[in-house]
């Protein structure tokens, strides 16, 4: 794929990339919250987590989201500000709070996390809270599968994106990233069907792929095969331990072991390979570069 070219020299975009979704006040406990552990504070969302990636590896990262005029959305702010995010697009809205999460580690590894997002500022982001970022323009815009499960408001705030985008020239990647407590694969697949044929690049796991595509039965090709018939230009596959795999519209694949750590933490890992994948599109790199620095990160 084609390194992402930005609108023209007189009307450079302000950033490389562009995304927007909800980001989170988060409370880390090392143990239930009844038994009184200490917490650590900060900050989740999936689409900020990619823009904290892009702008660790050099990239001007702009996120656009909704945050409540409160204590908690201005710590997002801080901490998205002081990892070089940039933020002239975010908002705040004077009557609904920023939404947060308790992440409580029960034993080793397994944690129990509790959301208080309904009704919170992210999900009545609307279109029209997006036109001073989508004047402005981008090289990539970043959509995840999360945003149109927080509402209709959220959910047109995507379509419009994807339309501004794809009018302008823009590339678009679509992380799947679907969240079974905010919806149901069945209620997923409509909505992010409809956003076909916008994307240039999909990014899903293995079991994401058949939300997008594909009937019961269906195999990881035939797939892929009917997001290039819908006008996709790659669909690159995550395969957790087993690394990663890009395929292209001719039918090849490029592959990419997965590197072999310890363990510390799984929330965000996938957001830190969109940030490497996005980076290398946008340093021009190939397919098995770009994707080994999407392991990597």
């Amino acid at each position: 794929m084609s390194t992402p070219k930005a609108p023209g020299c007189a009307d450079r975009p302000a950033v490389d990339v562009l995304t927007f979704g909800e980001t989170m006040l988060c409370v880390h406990t090392p143990g239930p919250l009844t038994a009184g552990a200490g917490a650590r504070i900060t900050v989740a969302g999936a689409e900020s987590n990619v823009a904290v990636g892009l702008a660790r590896l050099g990239h001007r990262a702009g996120w656009a989201g909704r945050l409540g005029a409160d204590e908690p959305g201005r710590t997002v702010l801080r901490a998205l500000r002081g990892e070089g995010v940039d933020l002239r697009h975010a908002s705040a809205d004077e009557a609904a709070p920023t939404g947060a999460m308790l992440r409580e580690t029960r034993a080793g590894d397994i944690a129990r996390v509790h959301y208080w997002r309904a009704g919170s500022a992210a999900s009545r982001q609307r279109p029209d809270h997006l036109a001073a970022a989508l004047a402005d323009g981008t090289r990539i815009l970043h959509l995840t599968g999360i945003t149109p499960a927080l509402g209709e408001g959220p959910r047109a705030a995507v379509t419009e994106a994807l339309r501004h985008a794809r009018e302008h020239g823009w590339t678009v990647s679509l992380d799947v990233n679907h969240r079974e407590r905010l919806w149901s694969g069945a209620q997923a697949a409509p909505v992010l069907r409809s956003l076909l044929p916008g994307p240039d690049v999909v990014i899903a796991s293995e079991d994401e792929l058949p939300i997008l595509a594909g009937a019961a039965g269906d195999g990881e090709r035939q797939r892929v095969a009917e997001l290039f018939a819908e006008g996709v230009g790659e669909v690159v596959v995550k395969l957790g331990a087993q690394g990663a795999r890009i395929h292209h519209r001719d039918g090849s694949t490029t592959e990419a072991p997965a590197r072999r750590v310890p363990v510390r933490d799984t929330p965000g890992a996938g957001d830190a390979f969109c940030a490497g994948y996005l980076s290398g599109l946008l340093d021009g790199l190939g397919a098995g570069r770009r994707l080994e620095r999407a392991v990597v990160c």
